[in-house]
């Protein structure tokens, strides 16, 4: 009777315990898709430079076996073929397509150029998406990985994972962590930020500096913000939460970041 007692005290725990796991489960997954269904929306001129043009190819495609958000951008020069490659990961919960000004660009200088979407628009969850990718462009002789925000953190993890696989990488508003350090690779790094940066300042790009490359490049972008690192919509605020109020044009901010990104790859 006792035994039967224990069991049923049993089968009560572990009922409950199911239910509460059922219900953070469910939880968890509603606010990813809530997420996931609320990045920050492309501005126009972003949907403008998803057109294929006189320079410029664009294409989406699938990622191979890929889950959630399975797709990416390809910018390609229509006047050469290119040799070198430049793949981006997008900054956290911002529509990927909101860097389509830039990337489009980058094309038109001569590079293959690609933009990845992201698992809730978030790379954290999708960190090796670049190794889908990279195989399919059997031309391109040599890769530079790049990102915005969360994005260029992870795009230092993807380099430090996979070393062999890049040339480059191209760091846009963000530092790598001390896990993700490069400082023992050979690899060409640009580092690119901005003055009214709250969350990605002077300061802790300094305090970070022993995590990349002596030879580092580092960029500072006199009046910009972190906003203006891509063409993402953040009404009814002018900004993300967080960030200063640029003192420039997004269009200033991003010739900037542009010619920087090009001058790293013209390394290769």
């Amino acid at each position: 009777m006792l035994f039967g007692k224990h069991n049923s005290k049993k089968a009560l725990i572990l009922k409950m315990g199911g239910a509460v796991f059922l219900t953070v489960f469910l939880g968890v997954s509603l606010w990813f898709g809530w997420i996931a269904a609320h990045p920050y929306p492309p501005l126009p001129e972003a949907l403008d430079a998803l057109k294929s043009d006189e320079h410029v190819t664009v294409e989406q495609k699938r990622v191979p076996l890929a889950l959630f958000n399975s797709y990416y951008y390809v910018f390609k020069p229509k006047q050469m073929k290119p040799t070198t490659g430049f793949i981006f990961y997008p900054g956290g919960l911002v529509d990927p397509r909101s860097y389509a000004p830039p990337l489009h660009e980058i094309a038109a200088k001569g590079y293959l150029a690609i933009l990845v979407s992201m698992p809730f628009d978030l790379a954290p969850f999708g960190p090796s998406r670049a190794n889908r990718i990279l195989p399919l462009y059997s031309d391109i002789e040599r890769w530079a990985i790049g990102g915005h925000s969360v994005g260029g953190a992870y795009a230092c993890k993807y380099a430090k994972d996979f070393t062999r696989k890049v040339k480059g990488v191209v760091i846009w508003a963000s530092y790598p962590s001390k896990r993700f350090r490069l400082d023992d690779t050979d690899l060409k790094v640009v580092s690119i930020y901005a003055t009214n940066n709250p969350n990605c300042n002077a300061d802790e790009i300094d305090a970070n500096k022993p995590f990349l490359p002596a030879d580092t490049v580092y960029v500072e972008i006199k009046g910009g913000n972190h906003t203006q690192f891509g063409y993402y919509d953040t009404s009814p605020d002018p900004v993300q939460p967080g960030d200063g109020i640029a003192e420039i044009s997004r269009e200033k901010q991003q010739v900037q970041i542009i010619q920087a990104t090009l001058e790293l790859l013209e390394k290769f």
